[in-house]
């Protein structure tokens, strides 16, 4: 019975050729995870997105063995020319840096080069330690700036049928450095599966890193990520966030701002319909004087569509002359939806200009009755108010091309509604 999921210790000896010490370390980690089980409301972070129930509900039973890792054909993107790396179940496939000077760019498949204490509890960052075996390594060397945007290309293929996923990205931008990507989610499985990321972002010293997060395809996926970033002096990170369409998502972000004057940025806008499940957890922590951060989530939320924000702002007391904002917003077009805020700051610096807040609501009436009066009908006039709504986060982005491709997949999603 899936209730009673646990993993064997024999899946650790089908990795090769892994030193004593990272077989130990897999071991830790798996005797941790089933210790705990899948995470439940018992825990915190977990409160408002039960997967243990989720899974148990859903999944007759789970696989750990990897899927095929083999397409026949890939349409990339024609909208804007770009670098790409090919992720297929998890696992890097190809890549192509045709527009850089390749002697600044390093990329590798995954190596378990790093064990460390997991400090967060989340069994699923455990399980993650302990079977992950796919992924990639990018670093960009100093003193180089990326011509051209990189697309990673995650795609999930249709021999995918209740397996669990576990992979392993790093990336670091070196000093000067500064790279611009697109992660793109394409899902060709018509079936439940489990896909569960830990993602360990580098930024060193004046370096910049900007990411756009897209999944807007239907599918019967279970994602989990979990992103830790390191933030040095005046470097600044950028995340903008349109997930939607995935039975259920949590995207977990630890931002560590630990150089003088670095700065973080997230926004997301979601549109979430029938049995979508979607979760945004923050923290931010703010490690040094000078540093900003600004948060904006926005969500709408129809049919029986749940969205959940978790987002904390902890201020260390060295950590002056801090600016952090926060805020959520959701739209409600159905009794049956639901979202869930939980906004906090924790502050011990006495010298720090934060805030935050959090809203949800139906749309206003009178607006509606306004836009129907210049000849819309309720559905179109509805349909122009959500877009107005969401498309404030894809006006934060600076080129042209890459906006008009993101407002053309959030579009999809609203107008398919």
């Amino acid at each position: 019975m899936i209730e009673n999921f646990k993993i064997n210790s024999s899946e650790i000896d089908k990795f090769k050729k892994i030193s004593q010490k990272e077989r130990d370390y897999r071991i830790k980690n798996l005797n941790l995870f089933n210790k705990k089980g899948f995470p439940n409301k018992r825990i915190e972070d977990w409160k408002f997105s039960d997967m243990r129930e989720i899974v148990y509900k859903n999944f007759k039973k789970l696989k750990i063995k990897n899927a095929n890792s083999k397409i026949k054909k890939i349409n990339l993107i024609k909208d804007f020319d770009h670098n790409y790396l090919l992720i297929i179940n998890g696992k890097l496939s190809s890549s192509n840096f045709k527009f850089e000077e390749k002697s600044k760019i390093k990329i590798k498949t995954f190596q378990n080069k790093n064990f460390f204490d997991n400090n967060e509890n989340n069994p699923l960052i455990y399980l993650n330690h302990a079977l992950s075996n796919n992924g990639y390594l990018l670093e960009v060397k100093d003193n180089y700036k990326f011509k051209k945007i990189l697309v990673i290309y995650n795609i999930f293929t249709k021999d995918l049928k209740e397996n669990i996923l576990n992979s392993r990205n790093e990336i670091k931008v070196g000093k000067n450095s500064e790279v611009h990507t697109i992660d793109f989610v394409l899902n060709e499985s018509k079936f439940k599966f489990i896909n569960n990321v830990y993602e360990n972002i580098i930024l060193e010293n004046n370096s910049i890193y900007k990411n756009i997060y897209i999944q807007n395809d239907k599918s019967d996926g279970y994602f989990h990520k979990f992103s830790k970033n390191k933030l040095s002096s005046k470097s600044k990170y950028s995340a903008f966030i349109f997930p939607s369409g995935l039975k259920f998502n949590k995207l977990d972000f630890e931002f560590n701002l630990i150089g003088k004057e670095s700065e973080c940025n997230l926004q997301s806008a979601s549109f979430l319909k029938k049995n979508d499940h979607q979760e945004i957890k923050t923290k931010i922590n703010h490690l040094a004087p000078n540093c900003k951060s600004y948060q904006r989530v926005k969500n709408v939320l129809s049919s029986d569509g749940k969205g959940v924000y978790q987002g904390k702002i902890y201020v260390k007391d060295n950590a002056q002359k801090t600016d952090a904002y926060q805020l959520s917003k959701a739209i409600l077009l159905s009794d049956e939806s639901e979202f869930d805020s939980k906004p906090e700051l924790e502050i011990y610096a006495d010298d720090v200009k934060c805030s935050h807040g959090s809203t949800s609501g139906s749309l206003d009436e009178d607006s509606i009755y306004y836009l129907m009066t210049r000849g819309l009908n309720r559905k179109e006039s509805i349909k122009l108010l959500i877009n107005g709504f969401l498309n404030e986060v894809i006006e934060m982005i600076k080129s042209n091309s890459v906006k008009s491709f993101v407002e053309n997949k959030l579009n999809e999603q609203i107008y398919g509604y």
